[in-house]
């Protein structure tokens, strides 16, 4: 059963400039561009769903590190019409949105049906691409952290 969060995943690498890369993704039933995104199941943690959700939508090993991130968002339960009325039943209209950065240096990403593209890009380029004000301000910290050596 789909739990009352969503997950957001930001995989990142080095690029061979020695700069930064960040995949960004292009849904399938949308057109837009997003980074890795999906709910918890069941009792899953948040970071336990990002593995599960970057693992099924990207190819991404669970044995990669992720790390949090504090960008947060939330999102509407209308945006969740198998859940809608049961949450709202709980008293719950939105959901949190926790974001996760996941360093995926030397990994192939493999595509689910979900996605039809994906595209590696700097800062700028993948922050023109984004739709979501969420994804854009989870770059803009994962990138502000990388700088500073924060991440951890």
């Amino acid at each position: 059963m789909r739990a009352p969060f969503q997950i957001l995943v930001l995989p990142f690498r080095s690029s061979p400039n020695g700069g930064l890369e960040f995949a960004a993704f292009r849904c399938a039933d949308s057109e837009f561009w997003q980074f890795i995104a999906g709910g918890g199941e069941d009792q899953e943690s948040p970071l336990q769903a990002a593995k599960r959700e970057a693992r099924e939508e990207a190819g991404l090993p669970d044995s990669i590190p992720f790390y949090p991130l504090q960008s947060s968002a939330t999102v509407p339960v209308t945006a969740f019409p198998t859940s809608t009325t049961r949450w709202i039943a709980e008293g719950i209209y939105v959901v949190p949105e926790h974001a996760f950065a996941a360093k995926a240096d030397g990994v192939a990403i493999r595509l689910s049906s979900e996605h039809t593209e994906f595209r590696w890009g700097s800062e700028a380029e993948t922050t023109a691409l984004l739709e979501w004000d969420s994804n854009r301000n989870a770059l803009w910290e994962l990138s502000q952290r990388l700088s500073r050596n924060t991440l951890d």
